[in-house]
């Protein structure tokens, strides 16, 4: 069972990586730092903007119950 939680914990990590680096600078940041602030912005966020935040909520509480059931799992493990 920890093994499954693992495999878990492993893929939810990597796409979490991988959606925040999707989501568009809001500036200030480390996306103008590398030359992200040269879009404009067209005054608001767009349908797929909202799906990745949806998204990127969904894998992150993954993530966190992940992480609880793994610490529960090895604390309590004979």
């Amino acid at each position: 069972m920890t093994l499954f939680f693992t495999i878990i914990l492993v893929a939810a990590s990597v796409l979490m990586v991988l959606l925040v680096l999707l989501h568009k600078g809001r500036g200030g940041g480390l996306s103008d730092m590398f030359g992200g602030g040269v879009s404009s912005s067209l005054g608001g966020s767009s349908v797929a903007e909202r799906n990745l935040d949806r998204l990127t909520v969904g894998i992150g509480v993954i993530w966190f119950a992940t992480v609880i059931a793994l610490g529960l799992l090895l604390a309590y493990q004979n």
